[in-house]
């Protein structure tokens, strides 16, 4: 069963719709006692990463994600959802949940390189590390939108990069913990590839 963490900064129904297409059994929960029976966690968002946070404090719910990534409970990350892996973010002055080390900086347009921010559309990626989650993922394309982007401590956690403008991370994993900067959900085939294989950890 996968819980997708439903704490009204993000559209759900995408997500949900997806593994029903994949045959998953999902549920979404919102409260700290459906977080603390969860088997593995999905944790979406959209919009800004203050918000994100406050909300996530009010309902109640930081410290038992925290508990179920101890409890080695596999968490992944989606969007605004891997950004609040790390400390905080530049858009803010939040702490994040401090499950990955590092932080998130936004894109800058510069000279003949000029980028429209947010970055919206699709991205190659560029898989740096082979585990389970991006198993029999081959030349892949993602669906991205977010002007800011995650900046690891330790280059280690990186699991995959795309370019706009630059190089940047769009993937990382640390121990029981992943978190994907595109929307999986949003990303058709090499989509369904992932969440299916985040399904089978």
């Amino acid at each position: 069963m996968i819980s997708i963490v439903n704490y009204g900064v993000s559209n759900i129904g995408s997500m949900l719709n997806m593994m029903k297409k994949l045959g998953v059994e999902a549920e979404t929960i919102s409260t700290p006692v459906e977080i603390e029976r969860a088997e593995k966690i999905i944790l979406p968002g959209v919009g800004a990463f203050d918000h994100g946070m406050k909300t996530i404090l009010e309902m109640g719910l930081a410290e038992p994600l925290k508990n179920r990534v101890r409890d080695g409970v596999p968490l992944l990350g989606v969007c605004l959802g891997m950004q609040m892996l790390g400390r905080g973010s530049d858009e803010g002055t939040a702490a994040g949940l401090g499950l990955i080390g590092g932080s998130c900086k936004r894109f800058t347009p510069n000279g003949a390189a000029a980028i429209r921010i947010p970055h919206m559309g699709w991205s190659e990626l560029l898989i740096r590390q082979h585990d389970g989650l991006m198993a029999g993922l081959e030349n892949p394309r993602f669906y991205f939108v977010h002007s800011y982007y995650f900046v690891c401590d330790d280059p280690s956690d990186e699991l995959a990069r795309a370019n706009y403008g630059i190089d940047f991370t769009a993937a990382v994993h640390r121990g029981n913990v992943w978190g994907v900067q595109f929307h999986p959900e949003k990303s058709h085939r090499f989509g369904m590839t992932l969440l299916k294989n985040f399904a089978a950890l």
